[in-house]
């Protein structure tokens, strides 16, 4: 019998001078290929690999959270621990993390009803069913992003700026925002957008992702962006919740900075400062955890307690008939690696 995670021979199609990063694998067949860019730094801030078109123009999505996180901090929101975190994070509704939302919305001076970002449901399933059964609707706090819109409106508190117009990009806090990104990243903004939230979206690229992530864990601890990587490495529950991938990672792989966005965007770095980033550009984040967990393996870095993120099965009828797995561009490069 053959092996279902071991594809059938078949050329690799050329996507937009983009690169094969990942398969699935069903039964033996290639049933869906993730194609885009991908780019690795060293600790010094060298790029060891890149794949596809790692200074193309993105859109970085909630991957960048760390460093609006880092801005709030740095324009005076009194933030730390769980609080940084959750500041940091894409949260999955848990009431722990609502009851942090509100202590930062309580700080302000502000109520539920000043936050930006859409009513939503809890992306935890269990909190989704229990909240469902009570009666209880949708709310702002328990969209995944409150924790960051909460950190904003207290640093507007905190420096007397209007709260009710916080999201518009001309906005002082946006401004500090979109300076901090083009510091940390090492890329000027390359394109204004909104994001799912609401809140303004500063366009780089994969590779100045890649540097943000190294920069953010190898800064001074005492310093406001070593304060952020310390809170997110220090409390991942509040960067993601109960079973998220970002959160098992930094559980998993001692000293690891994790944080992924929408339409296949991600960020991770090692404890030395290695780091790589990625875009997907069929959107979807199936694949880049694994992908990144490869990468910093290839590396040096030890993942071997993040099997959990690294073997993906293809299930069907609830039994693993095939396997998502690296793609035949990053295979090759891992392999020069190596």
């Amino acid at each position: 019998m053959s092996d279902p995670a071991s594809p059938s021979s078949s050329p690799t199609p050329v996507v937009a001078g983009l690169a094969e990063l990942a398969v699935v694998i069903r039964s033996g067949l290639i049933e869906s290929r993730h194609f885009g860019s991908l780019a690795a730094v060293d600790p010094s801030g060298a790029t060891v690999l890149e794949l596809g078109i790692p200074d193309a123009d993105v859109l970085p999505r909630s991957t960048v959270k760390p460093l609006q996180a880092l801005a709030c901090l740095t324009a005076g929101a009194p933030l730390s621990g769980p609080e940084l975190a959750i500041a940091a994070g894409s949260h999955t509704g848990e009431d722990e993390h609502v009851r942090v939302v509100r202590e930062i919305l309580d700080r302000a001076g502000l109520d539920e009803s000043a936050l930006g970002c859409p009513v939503d449901r809890p992306e935890d399933e269990a909190t989704f069913e229990r909240l469902i059964a009570a009666g209880e609707p949708r709310a702002r706090i328990r969209m995944n992003c409150s924790g960051k819109h909460a950190a904003m409106l207290l640093a507007c508190a905190v420096n007397g700026w209007s709260t009710h117009d916080y999201l518009d990009t001309d906005h002082p806090l946006q401004q500090h925002v979109r300076a901090t990104m083009a510091e940390l990243t090492g890329v000027p903004v390359s394109h204004d957008a909104i994001d799912g939230c609401g809140a303004p979206l500063f366009g780089t690229t994969v590779r100045g992702v890649a540097q943000a992530f190294r920069a953010l864990v190898q800064a001074d601890p005492a310093s406001p962006a070593g304060q952020v990587a310390a809170a997110m490495r220090e409390h991942p529950f509040y960067v993601g919740g109960s079973g998220h991938q970002n959160s098992t990672l930094m559980e998993t792989v001692p000293g690891a900075l994790a944080k992924g966005g929408a339409e296949g965007v991600i960020g991770v770095a090692a404890a030395d400062g290695t780091a790589v980033s990625m875009k997907i550009v069929d959107g979807s984040p199936r694949a880049t955890t694994l992908l990144a967990l490869r990468v910093l393996e290839a590396l040096g870095t030890d993942v071997s307690g993040a099997t959990v993120l690294t073997d993906l099965p293809v299930l069907g009828g609830g039994v693993p008939v095939g396997a998502i797995v690296v793609g035949s561009d990053l295979a090759s490069a891992l392999e020069t690696i190596a």
